[in-house]
Parts: C-alpha cells; sequence; structure tokens
C-alpha cells in the first residue's frame, strides 16, 4: 500500500480540478457567470439567448482543466502513471506559468489605475502562477524523487 505522494502535484492537480468544477457551474449558472468571468460579449449574449454554443466550449474548457488535474494526480502517485508524464506535466506547468507571469501586468494596472476591475484578473493569474509553479516544482521532484511525503504513514507500515 503506497501512501507517498507529492504534494506539488497533489495541489495541482486540486487546483486543476476545482477549476474544472468552477466552469461546470458556469454552464449552470450561465450569462452571469459567463459575464463575471469575462468570457466575451458574444458569450454572454449567446447564453443569454438560449444557445448551446456556451455550455459546448465550457464542457471543452472544462475537459482540458480535468485531463490536465488528472496527469497532475497521475504524477503524485495517486493514480497510476500515465504516458508521457514528466513532458507532459511540464508543458502544463509552463502554460500556468506564462498565464500567470500576468499577474505582474495586472498588479500595476491595479496599483497605478487604483480600480478595482483589475483584482479580479490580477487573483486569477496569481492562481495560475501558483498551479504552474506547483507543477513545474513537483515534476522536478518527481524526477528526482526527492519530495516531500504527504502521508508518512507507510513507514510504519514497513516496520510492522
Amino acid at each position: 500500500m503506497n501512501l507517498d505522494y507529492n504534494i506539488l502535484l497533489l495541489l495541482a492537480g486540486l487546483g486543476n480540478m476545482a477549476i474544472a468544477l468552477l466552469h461546470i457551474i458556469m454552464i449552470f449558472l450561465g450569462a452571469a457567470a459567463y459575464q463575471y468571468f469575462d468570457a466575451g460579449e458574444k458569450m454572454v449574449r449567446m447564453a443569454e439567448s438560449g444557445s448551446p454554443v456556451p455550455a459546448i466550449i465550457t464542457s471543452g474548457i472544462t475537459a482540458v482543466f480535468a485531463l490536465f488535474g488528472t496527469y497532475a494526480l497521475s504524477g503524485a502517485g495517486i493514480i497510476q502513471p500515465f504516458p508521457f508524464l514528466e513532458p507532459v506535466l511540464i508543458g502544463i506547468g509552463v502554460i500556468f506559468t506564462l498565464r500567470g507571469l500576468a499577474v505582474a501586468y495586472f498588479l500595476y494596472l491595479l496599483i497605478t489605475s487604483g480600480q478595482m476591475e483589475f483584482m479580479k484578473e490580477t487573483i486569477f493569474s496569481l492562481v495560475a502562477l501558483i498551479i504552474g509553479l506547483f507543477y513545474l516544482v513537483g515534476v522536478n521532484q518527481l524526477v528526482n524523487g526527492n519530495f516531500q511525503h504527504l502521508f508518512s504513514i507507510s513507514q510504519y507500515y514497513s516496520t510492522v
């Protein structure tokens, strides 16, 4: 029984699953959620008119985040290793980190303009940066085999 997990990849996976769940909730909340999360005026109008297109697009985005999360959980040791695990985890980490680097720009806008409208984008960027770094540091730990154990229970099983 393996109870040792890579904490950072576990957190990255849970973060992605939370983002996927948020996108599912957005589908059910409709136009107001699309507007709040800046999905674009066209998406908002389509959702208001009852078009299935926003739900289909959001379902695709949900699937991508769920796949990213599942890969992270695989790297964390929660589920069996997926093919091309390390390069895929690095790629996902790079995507999130690059998106997250926008935090500097949005923080600048927030500070210089004093407009709270940039707070949401600042927070979204910060979350992306944190998740990206969790991926990159977590995969580094995975490759080097030196990660902190979330549970140390397995050491007790080995002595019994």
